[in-house]
């Protein structure tokens, strides 16, 4: 008894130990209060963790804030007239970008489409790959400041430098080597610039894996020396009346126009335009799950693409986060709601290098890259991730998609991986850190649920057990219960708890700890896809089949309950929002905001399949898409809100509008094309030419023709009256031998000029019959209306060395003719200047390409 007279001194006051000596009873109650005490404590800890995170998220809210000011200085002061020519170097990338020009923009905002009110189906672009360049500048520039997305926060960010901590970045400067190997003959010092400044923080192999997209890079830049403006695929004839390119082996020839004398002599300079992407239309969320969070500056976290964007509703604005090279499959969130981890696909460069599936953690106040972690370790891609909450987020799993879905766990400051294991050859679809024993994780998938204990560098597997309870086909989705057990969602729509239990091992090892299913919940009518547990310890559910969202008590009662309407599509995602409102992500690209109360209202949404075709209304800021999901959207581009939508009976491949802006053409893929009515959407007229695909169509500047180009070989030329509403066929121009890629139209409605499949260009007299004109030289002056054709003499330089003549999809010649916007097979876009004349020219600009 003296023995326990001080441990329990410490714990109770005089009186109680009084008693303690006359009741032995009062021993079990002291040990239930020094549990109560600690409960306390434990609450009082969580509570102070609660408000250091409120507290970190209003200083990202202020620095946010702070860039954005940064910005419109910035801006203000680049619009002062200056005099002389300014200097090529870097675009300065801002970390805010404002919905549209914030001096034609309105106070007031279009509100967001309410569900019951607006009928909008759904659709969201697919996101294709994404490969991030290195900046190059020209020989002449006084400084150079090229920065990668992993080194630089400001070209992290969608533009205007945000102030970053000091302590984050410490430039140093690279040798070059390696990049003499790998690009003999390169110029030295272009590839020096490209590999300055970078992090700390990257090892070895990060860095050459940066050293070989500079180099691959560098290629774009001409050799020095007295021909430095020749290429080997470039023949100039002996009279310099024309040239010739090669692709695949094939002679491609264009006639010099009469005002060029010397080809050799001509000049090709950087454009002084810039990229800065401003918005992105679309969320992934038909094949990808749990990837929508708020963040506590008020921003909506997802990805589309390549790209992750961080979306602010109540001030229309995006931010985004460029440092993936290919499309991001799975995000996680850092227990501090600053720092955010995401993880890619593998892809393929230009030149046919693997692009290597990794993980990024980046902060998202600076939109800095803090780290890359993965790279050679991950095969094909990585499949979900999840960052640790027991050791304040020391520690990140990373589940990948290889066969065997190895299990990787990594001290992500460091860089270092701490364990690996195979898990299953079976399809892992979530993956999660115990929030209280920081040497668990858990792992879930196709009829299996594992429960792993981390010891060290190594990882020891125990198979969750059905017993009595039917084995799901799939468990999809985790979460933890406030006292720690883990709760699973299945595709029977069932809730699992599974509570840990002590076992007796054999005499002499001891017990272990086993998980076991202690209740079964039948939650919804299909799928349980995704879980949500709330700060109040409330639970929200998101179902599949039956679309409901449900919100669950403490004890795991239903409480309230709403259903998506069917044309957003089942749930993928759910979220908690500010105050009682709820964020949801549907298979059909669409991100809901809303309560139980008030019913939904969207926020994001995009087209569910590849998008092929795009047309600009000549005189508003409208613009019109078409896709493999057969809708056909029509987007105000200054407030990104989507005007209509309508379902065609096929998909849409092609788009121009008329130049009086009352009607659209679209192209399908079946030969039909629909004239639509650009303000009501009403069906005006259909045609059919051919039983192939469309890929283009182009009225002419007045609007009398329609050219319609086919994958049958032919080009169909309609005339057009009644504003756009009367069609009429006047002839076919027959010549080509592949399907039309493009085509351009001259001034006067005389000529055509075309592209197709196997990289010809024919030139057409439409007065004459639709002919093919034989003499192309005849051509060679001719001042087109639009310049989108890929080939021809004024933008064959816009073309990479040792292209299959398959690289560049879309090109397009600015209103002031002084530029070319042109669209990769990287999902890239970059500037040239125009005309583009000379071969392989250094290119300006970056793509930002969520295509």
């Amino acid at each position: 008894m003296e023995d326990g007279l001080p441990c329990l001194a410490s714990v109770c006051n005089s009186s109680a130990l009084t008693n303690f000596c006359t009741d032995d009873s009062i021993s079990a109650a002291s040990t239930s209060d020094v549990q109560d005490r600690l409960s306390a404590l434990e609450l009082r800890v969580q509570q102070q963790e609660d408000e250091i995170t409120v507290l970190k998220a209003a200083l990202a809210d202020v620095l946010r804030r702070l860039a954005i000011s940064e910005d419109h200085v910035a801006s203000v002061r680049k619009s002062a007239p200056s005099k002389g020519q300014p200097g090529l170097r870097e675009a300065i990338s801002m970390s805010c970008i404002t919905n549209g020009s914030t001096g034609n923009r309105k106070s007031s905002h279009s509100p967001a489409v309410p569900i019951a009110r607006k009928e909008t189906l759904s659709s969201a672009a697919k996101s294709g790959t994404e490969k991030k360049k290195e900046k190059l500048q020209g020989q002449r520039e006084k400084k150079e400041d090229s920065h990668s997305n992993d080194q630089n926060p400001q070209t992290q960010a969608s533009p205007s430098p945000s102030p970053q901590p000091s302590a984050q970045t410490h430039p140093t400067h690279r040798q070059t080597p390696e990049v003499k190997s790998s690009a003999p003959g390169k110029s030295v010092k272009r590839s020096s610039t490209v590999e300055k400044s970078h992090g700390s923080w990257e090892s070895s192999e990060d860095s050459r894996n940066k050293l070989m997209r500079a180099a691959s890079a560098s290629k774009l830049i001409p050799k020095g020396g007295k021909n430095a403006d020749k290429h080997k695929d470039v023949i100039v004839s002996q009279e310099g009346e024309y040239i010739k390119m090669f692709m695949r082996g094939r002679p491609i020839t264009m006639f010099l126009p009469s005002d060029v004398d010397k080809y050799y002599e001509i000049k090709t300079e950087l454009p002084p335009e810039k990229l800065k992407l401003e918005w992105i239309y679309g969320y992934r969320g038909r094949d990808c799950r749990a990837n929508v969070y708020l963040l506590p500056t008020g921003e909506i976290v997802y990805f589309i693409a390549s790209v992750v964007v961080l979306f602010n509703y109540e001030e229309r604005t995006q931010r985004h986060y460029l440092g993936h090279t290919d499309c991001v499959k799975c995000l996680a969130v850092h227990p501090d709601k600053i720092r955010i981890a995401t993880g890619q696909l593998a892809g393929v460069d230009k030149d046919g290098r693997l692009l290597h599936p990794h993980v990024r953690v980046w902060d998202s106040v600076s939109l800095m890259t803090l780290q890359v972690i993965g790279l050679g370790t991950f095969e094909r891609g990585v499949g979900c991730l999840d960052f640790s909450k027991a050791d304040s987020g020391m520690h990140l799993c990373v589940i990948d998609d290889s066969n065997e879905h190895m299990l990787t766990v990594w001290d992500w400051q460091k860089k270092s991986k701490v364990a690996e294991i195979k898990t299953t050859n079976e399809v892992v679809l979530a993956v999660a850190f115990h929030p209280t024993d920081k040497d668990t994780i858990i792992t879930s998938g196709k009829s299996h649920i594992f429960f792993w204990t981390w010891n060290g560098n190594s990882l020891a597997r125990k198979q969750g057990i059905f017993g009595k309870y039917e084995k799901p086909k799939f468990v999809q989705c985790l979460a933890f219960l406030g006292n720690g057990e883990v709760l699973t969602g299945d595709s029977g729509g069932i809730l699992l708890i599974w509570s840990r239990t002590t076992v007796e091992t054999t005499p002499g090892k001891g017990s272990k700890g086993v998980y076991q299913i202690s209740r079964q919940i039948k939650a919804h009518d299909g799928s349980v896809f995704t879980l949500c547990q709330m700060r109040n310890g409330m639970l929200l559910t998101g179902g599949g089949k039956d679309r409901k969202i449900i919100l669950w008590d403490h004890d795991l009662n239903p409480e309230r309950e709403i259903e998506v309407p069917d044309q957003y599509g089942t749930i993928r995602a759910v979220a908690e929002g500010k105050a009682d409102q709820v964020l949801i992500g549907t298979s059909r690209n669409f991100i809901l905001r809303g309560t139980f109360n008030d019913g939904f209202q969207v926020e994001v949404q995009g087209h569910t399949d590849e998008l092929w075709g795009l047309g600009t209304h000549p005189f508003k800021d409208l613009f019109l898409t078409c896709a493999q999901d057969r809708q056909v959207c029509m987007w105000n581009s200054v407030d990104h809100t989507l005007e209509w939508t309508r379902l065609l009976d096929e998909p849409g491949h092609c788009a121009d509008f008329h130049p009086s802006g009352t009607v659209v053409a679209i192209g399908t893929h079946s030969g039909r094309w629909f004239v639509l009515d650009a303000e009501t959407r009403d069906l005006v007229s259909i045609h059919t030419d051919g039983n192939e695909q469309l890929s283009v169509m182009r009225y002419t500047v007045d609007g009398t023709f329609l050219a319609v180009g086919s994958h049958d070989n032919f080009i169909y030329v309609y005339t057009v009256t009644d504003n756009g509403r009367k069609y009429s066929r006047y002839g076919k121009c027959s010549g080509h031998s592949s399907y039309i890629t493009h085509l351009d139209w001259s001034p006067e409605n005389k000529f055509i000029m075309s592209n197709s499949g196997d990289y010809e260009i024919l030139y057409w007299n439409i007065p004459d019959g639709c002919k093919l004109i034989r003499n192309r030289s005849e051509c060679k002056d001719v001042d087109w209306v639009t310049y989108t054709c890929v080939l021809g003499f004024q933008v064959f330089g816009v073309w990479p060395e040792g292209s299959d003549g398959t690289d560049i999809n879309a090109l397009i010649r600015s209103h002031n003719r002084k530029v070319i916007a042109v669209a990769d097979d990287f999902c890239k876009v970059h500037l040239f200047q125009y005309p583009c004349s000379k071969a392989k020219v250094c290119l300006n600009g970056l793509a930002y390409g969520a295509m």
